[in-house]
Parts: C-alpha cells; structure tokens; sequence
C-alpha cells in the first residue's frame, strides 16, 4: 500500500528543509510546521495567549520570539508551557492542511518528542554528522555554539535512533546527493 502522509523530520541543522524543498520540486504538496509555528506568531488571540503565558518575554508590550526562545531554552516548564500552547494549534493547521491531498508531506521537527508519529503512514529521517548541524545552526541562526547546543539538548539524538520504521536520509556528501537520496526515497515508497 502506497502511504499518504508522510513526516520528514530530523534534528536542528540536518537538512530537513532542503529535503522538503526537493520534494516540492518533485510536484507534491509538502508543508512545515516551523512554517505553521511562524502564521501562529500573526494571529492577534495566540500573541494575547504568549503575552499573557510569558509577560516578562515582552518586547513593548508584544511577544519577543527571542526572548520566549532563551527563556524556553534554558527552563523545561517554561517549555512545556510553550508546547503545550503551540503544538495543538500547529497539529490542527497541519492536519487541515494535508487532508485535502491524496499523498502530502510534512516536516516535523519534533516529531519523536511530541508523539506524532502514529499519525504518519511513514517517516523520512534525515540525518548528519553532529560538528555538521551545529556548524549549520550556528551559520542559519547566529547562534553561539553554547546556544545551539542548548537547543540540541532539547531534541530526540536522531542518529542514536534505531531506523526501525523510518528510512533514513544521510546528509553527508552535498545537495545534490542528498536531492538524489529524496527521489530514492520516494521512489522506496513507490512515489515515483
């Protein structure tokens, strides 16, 4: 049977975001709840929920990304406040946005850490070398290494992970490699 729903996940700076992309090229739809985290920051009732659940995280009165960020980084209840603000929201546009579409992809970043799983007919686990992600952390969001390793520390170690269940993507020889390994990939699941 052909599956079709299908998560793409991986740690912080593993690539999942170029897998993403070269499944869009492919002609399938494919979504992100990183991007579904950023259409909650522009909804007024969620802004008044995060000023009300973090007032001291407040920028002139309006939710500071940053801030939340540093608090929920370094305090696991302030954490779990923050998920459990934001994951029922995100899971919602997620589901809404796939159900319409026979064969449709998401990635989801934490998907081990929220047990979403279930929810998917397959996994694509994209996975790197860990000097590798953090150098890519470091360089995407200019963080200090002690902050993205503080950020990683939060995350399911993927590459400890047995591949029971999911096929895994290694990102360790370039893009083009890695858009070759994504076809593969769908190809496996009889996609392509």
């Amino acid at each position: 049977m052909t599956p079709n729903k299908i998560a793409v996940t991986g740690g912080m700076g593993s690539g999942k975001s170029a897998v993403l992309a070269f499944i869009r090229e492919l002609g399938f739809p494919a979504f992100s709840c990183d991007e579904f985290n950023r259409g909650l920051w522009q909804e007024e009732g969620y802004l008044q929920t995060l000023k009300d659940a973090f007032p001291d995280c407040c920028t002139d009165g309006v939710p500071d990304k940053k801030k939340i960020a540093a608090r929920v980084f370094s305090d696991d209840a302030s954490l779990e406040k923050l998920n459990a603000l934001a994951h029922p929201r995100i899971l919602h546009a997620m589901q809404e946005a796939m159900a319409p579409h026979p064969v449709a992809f998401c990635e989801v970043p934490l998907l081990f850490e929220s047990g979403t799983a279930a929810m998917f007919d397959a996994v694509l686990d994209v996975r790197r070398d860990k000097e590798a992600r953090i150098a890519s952390v470091i360089r995407r969001d200019g963080l200090t290494r002690e902050q993205a390793l503080a950020r990683m520390a939060r995350q399911v170690d993927h590459e400890s992970l047995p591949a029971d269940g999911c096929i895994v993507l290694t990102n360790d020889a370039g893009m083009e490699d890695l858009r070759k390994k994504t076809a593969d990939a769908l190809r496996s699941l009889g996609l392509l």
